[in-house]
């Protein structure tokens, strides 16, 4: 269990001065857990027995022990897939890689059933169905395409969505145009950027709902988000998969659906007027002769991504 997680654990039975202790260390975290249990104790005003006895509570053997635990969770959080192709290097057994690799990404899979509570789902799609102003995505390196997916099903179920894309110094003269009104969805994952995380931290600076969807290390961004989605990421291969994030995606966004009502139907229809007018997808298409041909028989479920 991450350490977070260990410190937001429901049945612990806190003294007022071990929650100034807990308070302190996930307003600051992971950094305010790296320096003595001396200089813990002096930031959130307490004796340094307190500190001592409370990384006992929470079930390690003493302040040293915590720390490691904290430092390793840090250390894991900044593995570049460098750093990971020596400690995932193939030990000679004889299984085909393919399928090792597939296999590791079922079972990541089956872990993001259960890393995030269902309601953590019913309560970012209303914030995003219910925002009244705009809905803007952004993400990482790899996860802005996750994003960018996103905000193509998104643009179906409502309008005001804007997938800023690769961030660029432009890019942020987004924010002044942002308020309560706006939410903000942010994909980062591990090794975290500095300028989508500077980005939604300024976004939540103007009020902007934040939506997160990160790994089980969880990005800076968490410390201020309204709802989070983890992820796990950790497969056969020196990379981290997003097979899990593109799923938990697609599940909200399954969600959503489930949840529309006739307006948001009625945009469905719309657009789909929109692409038979301008035949966009090939059972559309347009004949030689200039009339359009006819679709053929339609399943009761088409694919609204096309």
């Amino acid at each position: 269990m991450a350490i977070r997680d260990v410190l937001m654990r429901q049945d612990l039975a806190l003294t007022p001065s071990e929650e100034k202790i807990v308070r302190l260390l996930l307003t600051d975290y992971p950094g305010a857990g790296l320096g003595s249990a001396s200089s813990l104790a002096r930031r959130a005003g307490v004796s340094d027995p307190t500190v001592v006895r409370l990384a006992m509570k929470l079930g390690y053997e003493g302040y040293p022990d915590f720390q490691a635990k904290l430092l390793a969770e840090v250390e894991a959080r900044l593995h570049s897939p460098l750093l990971m192709m020596e400690a995932k290097r193939p030990s000679g057994s004889e299984d085909n890689p393919i399928l090792a690799y597939l296999a590791s990404v079922n079972e990541a899979m089956g872990k993001a059933t259960s890393i995030t509570p269902l309601t953590t789902y019913d309560r970012t799609a209303r914030l995003i169905m219910e925002a009244r102003g705009e809905v803007v995505l952004v993400g990482g390196r790899f996860s802005r395409h996750v994003a960018g997916m996103f905000a193509g099903y998104l643009l179906q179920f409502r309008p005001s969505v804007r997938d800023i894309g690769v961030l660029s110094s432009q890019s942020f003269d987004i924010l002044a145009d942002l308020g309560r009104k706006d939410v903000l969805v942010v994909f980062d994952y591990r090794r975290y950027q500095l300028d989508v995380v500077s980005f939604a931290r300024q976004a939540a600076a103007r009020d902007v709902r934040i939506v997160l969807f990160t790994d089980q290390w969880l990005s800076p961004v968490a410390e201020f988000a309204e709802t989070t989605i983890v992820s796990p990421l950790e497969v056969a291969s020196p990379y981290d998969t997003l097979a899990p994030a593109i799923a938990q995606m697609e599940a909200l966004t399954a969600h959503i659906l489930s949840t529309l009502g006739d307006d948001g139907r009625a945009r469905i229809e719309r657009l789909e007027d929109v692409r038979h007018a301008n035949a966009v997808t090939l059972d559309n298409e347009p004949s030689q002769d200039g009339v359009r041909t006819t679709p053929g028989p339609k399943s009761a479920r088409q694919d609204r991504r096309s």
